[in-house]
């Protein structure tokens, strides 16, 4: 407010309205104290020893914890350039990490307009979209092999352990898809992206854990397909039908089985990878498995609902207009919702399982990275897909919950 007070007056004064050169000079200092007054207002509020939004707040507005929304300035700093506060040409003073950041988590959170951060942080819209594009592909790129990848053996041990406690048996999840809406779909493209909900749309399919975590995410087939469609694209089954994934060894009510299996709808193939519902149940038995059945499956319906929560543009309908840069912004929100998680797992009581008791030496074992034989790769694909299985599985989940159940 003083410089804007200083500038007027000098405006205002004779001796100064007649020189050009000192007027724009005078701009400029001014733009670039109204900049460093930005970026302080900034720190003050959120990042200073005294911050004037406390921890609470802070999450609150940014969706996580000070320290984790510091871990990712830096990395993302370290990675690109953009996000250095650097000085043009003419020697004026751009814009903080710190401003282009908040704008994009900004965006990120609420789904707003790209402008309408402008008045607090500073940000135009043109910078702004420009700072969402580079810290979703910096995201992606830092981060994704770790927050992004398939299970390893340690992963797999405590799921298959939560999944036992939980009465279902070496379950590595919940796998279900999302639409996210499209509202600048090309024109050419509307018809292609148009399925049964009547507006474009774009799919998620993924895989989620008890923890909320997101172990596997394939996105960008058109909303025209189903789960059955988005199924057979996907890469979900890749390691285990090239003989790369970790072996899961197990038996249920007697019977011995050798691929861990996922929860899923009543939609998807009776697949020996998938446990699907009983539809009408009849008998206690089956009534009960019908139930915890749904019941745990709505692992990955929270999933979405917290991803969508945390990150309200992928809630609301993409302003984008090509595929490739919606794709960055879904794999950066997952990116980011799987570090939460990560970051917040003991203040939400989600390790109260205590995986040190379980022994999983004998049932995960990783395989050597090969190349497999023909034959044996269509076997692998046979296994996957047999349908008998699938009914013996689940036959065996049905006794093998009564059982629990009666021994409570």
């Amino acid at each position: 407010m003083a410089s804007n007070s200083l500038y007027d007056m000098l405006v205002n004064d004779s001796d100064f309205s007649e020189s050009d050169d000192d007027l724009e000079m005078l701009k400029a200092v001014t733009m670039d104290e109204e900049l460093l007054d930005s970026h302080e207002r900034l720190f003050l509020d959120n990042f200073a020893e005294s911050p004037v939004y406390l921890l609470e707040l802070f999450r609150m507005r940014f969706r996580m914890k000070r320290s984790l929304f510091l871990r990712i300035q830096a990395a993302v700093e370290a990675h690109d350039p953009y996000f250095l506060q650097k000085r043009n040409c003419a020697g004026k003073l751009g814009l903080s990490s710190l401003q282009k950041i908040t704008v994009t988590l900004k965006m990120l959170a609420y789904g707003v307009a790209a402008d309408f951060m402008d008045e607090y942080v500073r940000v135009g819209e043109i910078t702004a979209i420009e700072s969402l594009k580079y810290f979703v592909k910096a995201i992606v790129d830092i981060f994704s092999n770790e927050y992004l990848r398939s299970p390893n053996s340690n992963d797999i041990a405590k799921l298959l352990a939560v999944g036992e406690s939980r009465g279902f048996s070496r379950m590595l999840g919940s796998i279900d898809c999302m639409h996210w809406k499209w509202k600048n779909c090309p024109t050419a493209l509307k018809g292609m992206y148009t399925g049964h909900i009547h507006e474009p749309t774009i799919i998620l399919e993924a895989v989620a854990s008890y923890d909320l975590w997101i172990w596997h995410a394939f996105f960008g087939l058109p909303g025209s397909h189903n789960d059955i469609n988005v199924l057979e694209r996907s890469f979900v089954f890749t390691e285990l039908a090239q003989g790369r994934a970790p072996a899961v060894n197990y038996t249920i009510n007697g019977n011995e089985y050798t691929m861990g299996y996922y929860l899923e709808d009543g939609i998807y193939p009776q697949w020996s990878t998938f446990v699907k519902t009983i539809p009408s149940p009849q008998g206690n038995k089956k009534k009960l498995f019908a139930a915890a059945q749904e019941a745990t499956r709505k692992d990955i319906q929270r999933a979405f609902g917290v991803l969508q929560a945390r990150f309200a543009i992928v809630r609301r309908p993409a302003r984008f207009w090509n595929t490739k840069m919606l794709k960055y912004i879904m794999k950066a929100c997952i990116i980011l919702h799987n570090m939460i998680t990560e970051d917040e797992q003991d203040d939400n009581g989600v390790k109260d399982f205590n995986y040190d008791q379980i022994d999983d030496s004998p049932h995960v074992t990783v395989l050597q990275e090969r190349t497999i034989e023909l034959m044996e790769f269509i076997q692998c694909h046979y296994n996957i897909r047999d349908r008998q299985t699938h009914s013996h599985l689940q036959s065996d989940l049905v006794k093998h919950l009564w059982q629990l159940h009666s021994e409570l």
